[in-house]
């Protein structure tokens, strides 16, 4: 099977400043990924790889420069799925822990559990040989500027980053058709210490069956988890999907992926009246993506192994 892959670094109001950035780290993580891949690798593997460099851009809102909680500290969230046997790695509310891609796949592979969060789930990395790191060390300047302005003037919108910037997420098919979906997060600015938004979530937040096709989601994420948008967008994908946002009998025009993705979301703004967005690959390999916001940053491999990004 030809392999492929796709990721995305957030559903948000990207300012045009921060375009060429987002636009690299998407780049980077499709090159950290596809050199995986393209050898023959493994799916896991080249998810892994994806994440992790959009977990250590501070463009990003995971991983280092993720956004700060009430008390300016900051929480990350990741999950990890295997589409071939449903099984779940996530943790949640890590504070010490510079890639959490890396802990939810060790709960993957080696826990009984599929949900590990906080103190518990940052001991169970220590056991695994993950490094923890001070909490002080996943703070980037523009984090703390943020939370500053946030907390002085109650989340005046001139001085914001973006509530729902930067949630990252990859999606892969190795060549022996091997299926992962993983999403990583810092949540939103000023959140309530303990909050867990739609990332981690099965279903919610990501979601993979080898039989339809990966989803990872990103955007508001109380919003998304009553849609279950990642469990949603795969379920569209193994029926014959009817346009929601066209008239009776009209054609869509777009793949059976990309109409799965549209339709998704136009769920998600129908229903919840929010905004997000998410990427997704069939079980074909086949990528599709698609938003509310005003832009998402996003890229996937096209066919003759080219890599293409856009914001």
């Amino acid at each position: 099977m030809k392999p492929a892959l796709i990721v995305h670094g957030g559903a948000w109001d990207i300012p045009d400043e921060a375009v060429d950035a987002c636009k690299s780290g998407c780049r980077r993580a499709l090159a950290a990924g596809w050199s995986i891949l393209s050898k023959g690798g493994n799916a896991l593997e080249a998810i892994e790889a994806a994440v992790m460099v959009l977990e250590d851009d501070p463009v990003f809102d995971a991983g280092y420069g993720s956004h700060l909680n009430r008390d300016g500290r900051v929480e990350c969230d990741a999950i990890v799925m295997n589409g071939a046997t449903l099984r779940a790695g996530a943790a949640s509310t890590l504070q010490r822990v510079k890639n959490p891609i890396l802990v939810a796949r060790a709960i993957l592979e080696k826990c009984p559990h599929m949900m590990l969060v906080g103190e518990g789930a940052e001991r169970f990395a220590r056991e695994q040989g993950i490094a923890l790191c001070d909490p002080e060390e996943l703070i980037s300047d523009a984090g703390q500027e943020a939370w500053l302005r946030c907390r002085n003037d109650k989340h005046a919108a001139e001085h914001h980053r973006g509530h729902e910037q930067g949630t990252v997420g990859a999606v892969a098919i190795d060549r022996e058709g091997n299926l992962f979906a993983a999403t990583s997060t810092g949540g939103t600015c000023c959140k309530l210490p303990g909050r867990v938004g739609d990332s981690p979530l099965i279903g919610c937040g990501c979601y993979a069956d080898s039989e339809a096709g990966g989803v990872s989601c990103t955007g508001y994420g109380e919003a998304i988890m009553k849609i279950v948008m990642a469990k949603t967008a795969v379920d569209l994908l193994r029926e014959s999907a009817i346009c929601m946002a066209t008239g009776a009998g009209e054609p869509c025009g777009v793949s059976s992926g990309q109409l799965a993705a549209r339709e998704a979301v136009h769920l998600l703004a129908k229903r919840t009246h929010a905004t997000g967005g998410l990427i997704l690959l069939d079980c074909h390999g086949h990528p599709g993506f698609a938003f509310n916001t005003p832009r998402m940053a996003y890229g996937y491999v096209a066919l003759d192994g080219n890599l293409v990004t856009a914001v």
